[in-house]
């Protein structure tokens, strides 16, 4: 009996690691889980507001992580409020080559510099439906957690701001 339960542990310790995992890495999947509805809005305009998966409605408020392409919304300098795209700058959802669920709005912790590689962010998700000035998804309280290899600023530079 002890044998079993100690085996049990094993596994479901092992599960719950690879679904850590893959969810860190696969959270974008997650993003893509919305469809759009037209409605009126208060001033009888038609818009397109987005529908979130009940899966997708189970992470609202709670911490993700994501590897993405940072998307300035500044010309210049560090970025503090920045987009993060699931693909390259050059194929992004601002270029019209995806859709809105390949970004996110990040609120960071962290001033961010713009680059070509990927970084991997940590914050707290919120869906949006109701505010047409921000984007359908926005990280709050994000964190840098990765640099590119190219960055040579240590993690005390980037706070240091």
């Amino acid at each position: 009996m002890p044998k079993l339960f100690i085996i049990l542990c094993l596994v479901m310790g092992v599960c719950y690691f690879v679904h850590g995992q893959n969810q860190n890495q696969n959270f974008w999947q997650v993003l893509a889980e919305v469809g759009f509805q037209t409605r009126k809005d208060a001033d009888g305009s038609i818009i397109e507001t987005p529908v979130f998966s009940k899966n997708l409605k189970s992470y609202n408020g709670k911490k993700i992580r994501l590897k993405g392409f940072v998307i300035p919304v500044n010309e210049v300098g560090d970025q503090d409020k920045f987009m993060l795209s699931s693909l390259p700058f050059n194929v992004c959802y601002f270029c019209g080559a995806a859709g809105p669920e390949t970004v996110i709005e990040v609120d960071s912790e962290d001033g961010v510099r713009f680059n070509t590689k990927a970084i991997w962010v940590e914050g707290y998700l919120y869906l949006n439906d109701t505010d047409p000035d921000h984007h359908m998804y926005v990280l709050k309280s994000a964190q840098l957690i990765s640099l590119p290899t190219s960055d040579s600023r240590t993690r005390s530079e980037i706070n240091a701001r």
